[in-house]
Protein backbone atom coordinates (compact mmCIF):
# COMPACT_ATOMS: atom_id res chain seq x y z
CA UNK A 1 0.00 0.00 0.00
CA UNK A 2 1.59 3.43 -0.95
CA UNK A 3 1.00 5.87 1.85
CA UNK A 4 0.52 9.66 1.22
CA UNK A 5 1.83 11.61 4.46
CA UNK A 6 0.51 15.60 4.25
CA UNK A 7 2.54 17.55 5.51
CA UNK A 8 5.40 17.32 6.62
CA UNK A 9 5.07 19.09 10.03
CA UNK A 10 7.02 17.95 13.23
CA UNK A 11 4.57 14.77 13.29
CA UNK A 12 3.98 14.85 9.70
CA UNK A 13 7.41 14.13 8.58
CA UNK A 14 8.25 11.80 11.74
CA UNK A 15 5.58 9.73 10.81
CA UNK A 16 6.70 9.44 6.97
CA UNK A 17 10.48 8.70 7.90
CA UNK A 18 9.41 6.17 10.58
CA UNK A 19 7.27 4.48 8.02
CA UNK A 20 9.65 4.80 5.02
CA UNK A 21 12.79 3.30 7.98
CA UNK A 22 10.83 0.54 8.33
CA UNK A 23 10.22 -0.67 4.51
CA UNK A 24 6.46 1.11 3.29
CA UNK A 25 6.25 3.09 0.43
CA UNK A 26 5.54 5.96 1.24
CA UNK A 27 5.67 9.92 -0.20
CA UNK A 28 4.56 13.95 0.67
CA UNK A 29 4.49 17.13 -1.04
CA UNK A 30 6.48 19.77 -0.45
CA UNK A 31 4.63 22.60 -2.38
CA UNK A 32 4.01 25.80 -0.29
CA UNK A 33 6.32 24.29 2.41
CA UNK A 34 9.07 25.88 4.58
CA UNK A 35 13.01 24.83 3.94
CA UNK A 36 12.08 23.52 7.70
CA UNK A 37 10.03 21.01 6.53
CA UNK A 38 12.18 20.25 3.55
CA UNK A 39 15.46 19.33 5.66
CA UNK A 40 12.55 17.06 7.87
CA UNK A 41 11.50 15.40 4.78
CA UNK A 42 14.67 14.75 3.55
CA UNK A 43 15.29 11.32 1.58
CA UNK A 44 11.77 10.87 1.28
CA UNK A 45 9.97 10.78 -2.27
CA UNK A 46 8.15 14.13 -3.03
CA UNK A 47 5.51 14.94 -5.19
CA UNK A 48 4.96 18.51 -6.89
CA UNK A 49 1.65 18.97 -5.66
CA UNK A 50 -1.19 17.79 -2.87
CA UNK A 51 -3.46 16.32 -6.07
CA UNK A 52 -0.47 14.21 -7.60
CA UNK A 53 0.06 12.91 -4.51
CA UNK A 54 -3.28 11.74 -3.50
CA UNK A 55 -3.49 10.23 -6.76
CA UNK A 56 -0.95 8.61 -6.26
CA UNK A 57 -1.33 6.80 -2.49
CA UNK A 58 -4.07 4.03 -1.57
CA UNK A 59 -3.89 5.66 1.99
CA UNK A 60 -3.95 9.15 2.82
CA UNK A 61 -2.87 10.15 6.15
CA UNK A 62 -4.02 14.04 6.85
CA UNK A 63 -2.00 15.26 9.80
CA UNK A 64 -2.07 18.97 9.81
CA UNK A 65 -2.85 21.77 11.79
CA UNK A 66 -6.29 21.44 13.07
CA UNK A 67 -8.06 23.80 11.50
CA UNK A 68 -6.78 22.95 7.96
CA UNK A 69 -8.90 19.43 8.32
CA UNK A 70 -11.92 19.91 6.49
CA UNK A 71 -10.21 22.25 4.16
CA UNK A 72 -7.70 19.40 2.72
CA UNK A 73 -10.67 16.78 2.56
CA UNK A 74 -12.27 19.33 0.04
CA UNK A 75 -9.34 20.09 -2.12
CA UNK A 76 -9.01 16.14 -2.38
CA UNK A 77 -11.94 15.11 -2.58
CA UNK A 78 -11.87 15.53 -6.50
CA UNK A 79 -9.54 13.56 -6.72
CA UNK A 80 -10.39 10.51 -3.97
CA UNK A 81 -14.01 10.35 -4.10
CA UNK A 82 -13.98 9.03 -7.78
CA UNK A 83 -11.99 6.30 -6.83
CA UNK A 84 -14.11 5.29 -4.13
CA UNK A 85 -13.17 2.17 -1.98
CA UNK A 86 -9.83 1.88 -4.23
CA UNK A 87 -8.36 4.43 -1.96
CA UNK A 88 -8.38 5.14 2.13
CA UNK A 89 -8.29 8.33 3.84
CA UNK A 90 -7.06 9.00 7.53
CA UNK A 91 -7.79 12.05 9.43
CA UNK A 92 -5.07 12.23 12.21
CA UNK A 93 -6.27 15.70 13.41
CA UNK A 94 -7.30 17.03 16.88
CA UNK A 95 -10.59 17.59 16.26
CA UNK A 96 -14.08 17.39 17.35
CA UNK A 97 -16.06 14.23 16.62
CA UNK A 98 -18.58 16.93 14.44
CA UNK A 99 -15.55 18.20 12.52
CA UNK A 100 -14.05 14.65 11.77
CA UNK A 101 -17.58 13.50 10.96
CA UNK A 102 -18.11 16.55 8.19
CA UNK A 103 -14.47 15.75 7.03
CA UNK A 104 -15.96 11.87 6.25
CA UNK A 105 -18.66 13.18 4.48
CA UNK A 106 -16.79 15.45 2.53
CA UNK A 107 -15.47 12.25 1.04
CA UNK A 108 -18.32 9.54 0.06
CA UNK A 109 -17.19 6.41 -0.63
CA UNK A 110 -13.65 6.61 0.23
CA UNK A 111 -12.18 4.00 3.04
CA UNK A 112 -12.23 6.27 6.25
CA UNK A 113 -10.56 6.47 9.54
CA UNK A 114 -10.29 8.79 12.65
CA UNK A 115 -7.12 8.59 14.52
CA UNK A 116 -6.25 10.59 17.35
CA UNK A 117 -2.65 10.70 17.85
CA UNK A 118 -1.20 10.92 21.73
CA UNK A 119 2.79 10.97 21.66
CA UNK A 120 5.29 13.15 20.16
CA UNK A 121 6.58 12.45 16.33
CA UNK A 122 9.00 8.98 16.27
CA UNK A 123 12.37 9.50 17.09
CA UNK A 124 15.14 6.87 15.86
CA UNK A 125 14.11 3.26 17.01
CA UNK A 126 11.08 4.56 20.18
CA UNK A 127 7.93 3.56 20.64
CA UNK A 128 6.55 6.44 18.69
CA UNK A 129 2.72 7.99 19.57
CA UNK A 130 -0.14 5.83 19.85
CA UNK A 131 -2.45 5.85 16.95
CA UNK A 132 -5.99 5.73 18.14
CA UNK A 133 -8.50 4.41 15.44
CA UNK A 134 -11.74 4.16 14.83
CA UNK A 135 -14.27 4.01 11.33
CA UNK A 136 -11.70 2.10 8.99
CA UNK A 137 -9.24 0.54 11.04
CA UNK A 138 -8.41 -2.28 8.65
CA UNK A 139 -6.82 0.47 6.05
CA UNK A 140 -4.47 1.17 8.57
CA UNK A 141 -2.70 -2.21 8.13
CA UNK A 142 0.10 -1.28 6.53
CA UNK A 143 0.86 1.81 8.96
CA UNK A 144 0.78 -0.59 11.93
CA UNK A 145 3.49 -3.03 9.95
CA UNK A 146 5.76 -0.82 9.86
CA UNK A 147 6.16 0.96 13.01
CA UNK A 148 3.63 3.07 14.03
CA UNK A 149 1.14 1.44 17.06
CA UNK A 150 -2.18 1.56 16.17
CA UNK A 151 -4.79 0.77 18.70
CA UNK A 152 -8.38 0.23 17.45
CA UNK A 153 -11.44 1.11 19.07
CA UNK A 154 -15.16 0.52 19.28
CA UNK A 155 -17.26 2.91 18.28
CA UNK A 156 -17.16 4.21 14.33
CA UNK A 157 -15.88 7.81 13.03
CA UNK A 158 -15.71 9.92 16.07
CA UNK A 159 -14.56 7.62 18.81
CA UNK A 160 -11.26 8.18 18.34
CA UNK A 161 -11.31 11.84 18.02
CA UNK A 162 -13.31 12.04 21.31
CA UNK A 163 -10.87 10.36 23.48
CA UNK A 164 -8.14 12.77 21.57
CA UNK A 165 -9.93 15.77 22.94
CA UNK A 166 -10.79 14.46 26.25
CA UNK A 167 -6.99 13.83 26.88
CA UNK A 168 -5.86 17.16 25.34
CA UNK A 169 -8.50 18.58 27.20
CA UNK A 170 -6.57 17.52 30.71
CA UNK A 171 -3.01 17.67 29.23
CA UNK A 172 -3.35 21.06 27.45
CA UNK A 173 -5.98 22.39 29.97
CA UNK A 174 -3.44 22.09 32.73
CA UNK A 175 -0.90 23.65 31.14
CA UNK A 176 -3.17 26.86 30.20
CA UNK A 177 -4.03 27.31 33.86
CA UNK A 178 -0.72 26.56 35.14
CA UNK A 179 0.68 29.93 32.32
CA UNK A 180 -2.99 31.76 33.39
CA UNK A 181 -2.00 31.24 37.28
CA UNK A 182 1.76 31.99 36.69
CA UNK A 183 1.20 35.35 35.26
CA UNK A 184 -1.70 35.90 37.68
CA UNK A 185 0.70 35.48 40.58
CA UNK A 186 3.64 37.91 38.74
CA UNK A 187 0.97 40.54 37.70
CA UNK A 188 0.54 40.34 41.20
CA UNK A 189 4.15 39.97 42.77
CA UNK A 190 3.43 36.88 44.39
CA UNK A 191 5.47 35.03 41.75
CA UNK A 192 7.79 33.90 43.91
CA UNK A 193 5.63 32.66 46.93
CA UNK A 194 3.62 30.75 44.23
CA UNK A 195 6.63 28.80 43.33
CA UNK A 196 7.77 28.13 46.51
CA UNK A 197 4.21 27.23 47.77
CA UNK A 198 4.53 24.67 44.72
CA UNK A 199 7.59 23.35 45.40
CA UNK A 200 6.83 22.51 48.61
CA UNK A 201 3.69 20.94 48.28
CA UNK A 202 3.23 20.17 44.87
CA UNK A 203 6.06 18.62 43.88
CA UNK A 204 4.91 16.14 41.41
CA UNK A 205 2.82 18.85 39.53
CA UNK A 206 5.75 21.24 39.15
CA UNK A 207 8.17 19.68 37.69
CA UNK A 208 5.22 18.10 35.23
CA UNK A 209 4.63 21.93 34.43
CA UNK A 210 8.28 22.92 34.68
CA UNK A 211 8.04 20.47 31.71
CA UNK A 212 5.11 21.24 28.93
CA UNK A 213 5.33 24.99 30.09
CA UNK A 214 8.39 25.60 27.97
CA UNK A 215 7.42 22.78 25.42
CA UNK A 216 3.98 24.68 24.90
CA UNK A 217 5.71 27.94 23.86
CA UNK A 218 6.53 27.15 20.26
CA UNK A 219 3.50 25.58 19.65
CA UNK A 220 0.96 28.08 21.33
CA UNK A 221 -0.45 29.24 17.85
CA UNK A 222 -1.49 25.67 16.95
CA UNK A 223 -3.57 25.27 19.90
CA UNK A 224 -5.31 27.93 19.79
CA UNK A 225 -7.81 25.97 17.26
CA UNK A 226 -7.63 22.85 19.08
CA UNK A 227 -9.00 24.61 22.35
CA UNK A 228 -11.82 25.82 19.62
CA UNK A 229 -12.74 22.41 19.27
CA UNK A 230 -12.49 20.63 22.81
CA UNK A 231 -15.07 23.67 23.49
CA UNK A 232 -16.88 22.34 20.55
CA UNK A 233 -16.53 18.77 21.36
CA UNK A 234 -18.27 19.59 25.40
CA UNK A 235 -21.01 21.54 23.51
CA UNK A 236 -23.35 22.63 26.39
CA UNK A 237 -21.58 20.96 29.28
CA UNK A 238 -20.66 22.67 32.11
CA UNK A 239 -16.49 23.34 31.90
CA UNK A 240 -16.60 23.89 27.86
CA UNK A 241 -16.52 27.82 28.14
CA UNK A 242 -12.64 26.79 29.58
CA UNK A 243 -11.25 25.90 26.72
CA UNK A 244 -12.36 29.27 24.53
CA UNK A 245 -10.78 31.12 27.52
CA UNK A 246 -7.20 28.70 26.57
CA UNK A 247 -7.86 29.03 22.93
CA UNK A 248 -7.38 32.84 23.70
CA UNK A 249 -4.41 32.56 26.40
CA UNK A 250 -2.85 30.70 24.04
CA UNK A 251 -3.20 33.17 21.11
CA UNK A 252 -2.32 35.77 23.08
CA UNK A 253 0.82 33.67 24.20
CA UNK A 254 1.66 33.13 20.44
CA UNK A 255 1.98 36.83 20.04
CA UNK A 256 3.36 38.18 23.05
CA UNK A 257 6.95 37.78 23.82
CA UNK A 258 7.08 39.48 27.09
CA UNK A 259 4.60 37.09 28.28
CA UNK A 260 5.97 34.00 27.20
CA UNK A 261 9.43 35.45 29.12
CA UNK A 262 7.34 35.50 32.10
CA UNK A 263 6.82 31.98 32.04
CA UNK A 264 9.85 31.10 30.81
CA UNK A 265 11.29 32.78 33.83
CA UNK A 266 8.81 31.23 36.45
CA UNK A 267 8.84 27.35 34.99
CA UNK A 268 12.96 27.72 34.75
CA UNK A 269 13.49 28.39 38.38
CA UNK A 270 15.39 25.57 39.94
Amino acid sequence: MRVAVIAPGAMGAGVAQRLAARGAEVALTLAGRSEASARRAAGLRAFESEAALAAWADLVLSILPQGEAEALAARLAPVLVPRGAGVAYADCNAVAPATVARVAALLPGVRFADVGIIGGPPKGDDAGPRFYASGDVACLDTVAAHGIDVRPLAGGVGAASALKMAYAGITKGLTALGAAMALGAARAGAAEVLHAELAASQKPLLAWLERSEPAMFSKAYRWVAEMEEIEAFLGDLPGAAIYGGAARLYERLAADGEAVGVLAAFYGRK
